[in-house]
């Protein structure tokens, strides 16, 4: 492995994950989110200096294009996971996991990445709320994007 983004990545996963890359050969681990006080907890704890942290929302384009430059692979992991908060905020929830996987594919494609794997949800089979619904949606966008990759980035 050589440059890693993690979207999402001072999240429960993105940290567990962070923390595991640590351990592997890595050269370069890039945590974007929008949590700065969790960003600074991170880099105060982990200490290391292949990690390096940007400030965005994967709503930004722009942004995560500036932030997936010479980046390898990008596990995209960011998204508004709790079910009863997207019942009540529904167009958040699609501008985040809909249009923000979306904006991942986007700036993966523009930026030569090598590789998207994006993380999903048992509630995305056969969905009953808005939550599976927008992760099902996701979901197709990437195994979609592999089409219009046309083997350059895999999805």
């Amino acid at each position: 492995m050589k440059s890693i983004l993690v979207t999402g990545g001072t999240g429960s996963f993105g940290q567990a994950f962070v923390k595991h890359l640590l351990k592997t050969d890595a050269q370069r681990i890039v945590v974007y989110s929008r949590g700065e006080h969790a960003q600074e907890d991170m880099e105060r704890e982990l200490k290391d200096e292949r990690l390096g942290f940007f400030i965005g929302d994967i709503r930004d384009l722009p942004r995560l294009e500036m932030a997936m430059h010479n980046v390898d692979t990008v596990v995209h992991s960011a998204a508004l996971k709790i079910v009863p908060t997207a019942e009540y905020n529904p167009t958040e929830c699609v501008e985040t996991n809909v249009r923000g996987t979306e904006n991942v594919v986007k700036a993966a494609l523009r930026c030569g990445v090598e590789q998207v794997v994006g993380l999903s949800t048992d509630k995305a089979v056969n969905p009953i709320n808005l939550y599976g619904a927008t992760k099902l949606t996701a979901e197709k966008i990437l195994i979609g994007a592999n089409v219009l990759s046309a083997g350059r980035t895999r999805f």
